[in-house]
């Protein structure tokens, strides 16, 4: 991975001499002068090692098999349960709140809760990740849907649906059954 590198403007540069004036380094270290910030190369981002996928029980996803999108009708499912569902009179056995996470944080706690729930056989549960701020919605609102067609988390998920149209910021999810 390339790193680009920025040139330092002049006004970067007096920016930075004036923060630097306004605050104390920690203990045991020294301020950064701008100089030797423009002198210093870019550090590269060392390589992403793979983690070890953990693999899910009884739980198989061919290549055929297709996204989950939330609020969608996925095959698979009886129209009255997933009316039921979709409806939300199908109640959430465990919730998990992402509320002031971060988005690494929000993944690592959604990976560990639907391990456990489909482990527990636990069929149905809700996932609240907040409304967010601005018009797109917060960061881990719009990263959800993307982390349940991952393959860590897709063998374990049957559907996705937000209980009630007026609340984006809760998806419920139908985990498939252990076999």
């Amino acid at each position: 991975m390339a790193v680009r590198r920025r040139v330092l403007t002049e006004k970067d540069r007096a920016e930075w001499a004036n923060y630097v004036r306004a605050i104390a380094p920690l203990r045991g270290t020294t301020a950064v002068e701008p100089a030797s910030l423009a002198a210093t190369p870019p550090v590269p981002e060392p390589p992403a090692v793979p983690r070890p996928a953990i693999p899910v029980p009884h739980a198989r996803v061919t290549r055929s098999t297709p996204a989950v999108a939330i609020g969608a009708h996925p095959g698979g499912i009886d129209t009255s349960s997933w009316q039921r569902f979709h409806g939300g009179k199908l109640a959430a056995a465990r919730r998990l709140d992402l509320h002031g996470q971060t988005t690494q944080r929000a993944y690592l706690s959604l990976m560990s809760f639907l391990r456990t729930a489909h482990a527990d056989r636990v069929r149905c549960v809700e996932v609240i990740t907040g409304r967010g701020s601005g018009e797109n919605g917060g960061a881990i609102r719009r990263e959800f849907p993307l982390w349940l067609n991952l393959p860590d988390i897709r063998p374990m998920v049957l559907a996705a649906s937000h209980p009630h149209a007026a609340n984006q910021g809760s998806v419920r999810l139908l985990l498939r059954r252990v076999r």
